[in-house]
């Protein structure tokens, strides 16, 4: 059985989210992983955009979402960002979102915080 995977990596955006008021106004770089399970047996023999899922537009779908409104939790974020995929590319039968946020407001020193949610049709 052929599988594919389609992998959107440290997609980088300066956006509002956070339940704080000073995330609210001041704002912050989030980073945004995407993985993408298509449908079992594809076929990439005709080497066309058409045998799979538009990554471009997948981009574009996440930039969209995640800059589209102000959320207060990453979860959520993520889960929108999932929907609009499912909604969208019907090859997509199971998709992954992770949020990252490098800037936490916890006294603590590390890399990042993050929500992941997996959607599947």
């Amino acid at each position: 059985m052929n599988k594919t995977k389609i992998e959107l990596k440290d997609l980088a955006f300066f956006a509002h989210h956070g339940v704080l008021k000073e995330e609210a106004e001041l704002g912050q770089r989030f980073k945004v992983d995407v993985t993408l399970r298509l449908i079992d047996g594809l076929k990439f023999a005709a080497d066309s955009p058409d045998c799979t899922v538009n990554y471009v537009d997948v981009y574009e779908a996440v930039k969209e979402t995640f800059l589209g409104k102000r959320f207060n939790l990453i979860e959520s974020a993520a889960e929108a960002v999932a929907a609009v995929i499912l909604e969208r590319f019907r090859k997509v039968v199971e998709v992954s979102v992770i949020v990252k946020k490098p800037a936490v407001p916890v006294d603590c020193i590390c890399e990042y915080f993050s929500a992941e949610v997996t959607r599947c049709r």
